[in-house]
């Protein structure tokens, strides 16, 4: 069967990666809609050679549609896919709108695939820090039970959007020409720096962008999981890296923690530190894997490593990550056209 597939938000920086990656995908995509803000109405895109014209988002704009990804923020979700949904299309959030709705699926192909049996025509995708962590932890927790896990993110900008990316080049080309940096996406200058402040603070001293990785993780993996986090916005354009330190149940050889990171879906293996061999953001970026390096022992607990881990946000932690979802639907016949 092929499917008419839309993709709201189709003009964001999220919405281009995943109609850059749908073009080469093998999904049966019979017709694709793009859809944006009633502004973008009217403007045209090529996809697979053929001149696309995007239209406005809105309820009627979903008649016909089998499948929708959404990148267009929590507050357009939270309006539109319903409306999609009582049109017989079947939803994959990138937003917060339901992620932590209990009636709907919060899921990550390489770590809970078969929660999308019970899906009630939405499904989430998690914050991109936390795909990226949780296809790390997975086949660690099943083989060895993980107790706690302390993580640190290093995040790029482009988390933010378009205006982020380029806050952070005209700071740069100000300090290069000595002339005065203004700051108005982020609360203090992001050139040069280093911002432990992302998303509103909370009451109990988190941001809601830690709280989201806690959250998550107890939904998608396991809720018995202790976490706590850092999250820190970094002067980076695109990938974010985390510092994990986990500790396990189980006893464990590095060497073996190596062998499963290297043998697990969705995951590169670049550990050789001797030759400095390790994940940078800078070669992540427009890639699709997470990859994984620098794991060592810690020596101050029982059962416990390190290990540094490496992702494209605007692909595995947003783009990629709806369109495997929307692979998995299609082979498990999962879409109710």
């Amino acid at each position: 069967m092929n499917y008419t597939f839309a993709i709201v938000g189709a003009l964001g920086n999220v919405g281009t990666e995943m109609r850059n990656i749908l073009e080469t995908s093998n999904l049966p995509i019979e017709n694709l809609v793009l859809m944006d803000i009633a502004e973008n109405a009217g403007k045209t895109v090529v996809w697979r050679d053929r001149e696309h014209t995007v239209i406005e988002s809105k309820p009627e704009a979903f008649e016909g549609i089998d499948i929708a990804i959404m990148s267009a923020g929590g507050a357009a979700s939270l309006t539109l896919s319903p409306e999609a949904v009582k049109r017989g299309c079947v939803v994959i959030d990138n937003s917060t709108a339901f992620r932590m709705n209990p009636d709907h699926p919060l899921v990550i192909p390489e770590v809970n695939p078969d929660a999308l049996e019970n899906h009630n025509g939405i499904i989430a995708s998690p914050n991109c820090s936390t795909i990226q962590m949780l296809v790390v932890l997975k086949p660690i927790h099943e083989k060895y039970t993980i107790k706690r896990v302390v993580v640190s993110t290093y995040q790029a900008v482009s988390g933010s959007g378009q205006a982020a990316i380029d806050e952070l080049k005209n700071q740069t080309l100000a300090f290069a020409n000595d002339e005065e940096m203004t700051a108005n996406v982020y609360p203090h200058q992001i050139a040069f720096n280093a911002l432990p402040h992302i998303d509103d603070f909370m009451e109990n001293g988190y941001t809601k962008e830690e709280m989201k990785m806690i959250e998550e993780t107890a939904k998608i993996l396991d809720p018995n999981i202790k976490m706590t986090t850092t999250t820190v916005r970094m002067p980076v354009v695109n990938g974010h890296s985390e510092s994990l330190n986990i500790e396990t149940e189980d006893s464990f050889e590095i060497d073996e923690i190596k062998t499963l990171m290297d043998n697990a879906d969705g995951i590169i293996l670049e550990d050789d530190p001797e030759n400095n061999v390790y994940p940078l953001a800078i070669n992540a970026t427009g890639k699709d894997p997470v990859y994984v390096g620098r794991i060592r022992r810690d020596f101050s607990a029982d059962n416990a490593l390190n290990m540094w881990c490496v992702s494209d946000n605007l692909r595995k932690g947003a783009a990629l990550n709806t369109i495997q979802i929307a692979q998995e639907l299609v082979e498990r016949d999962l879409v109710k056209p």
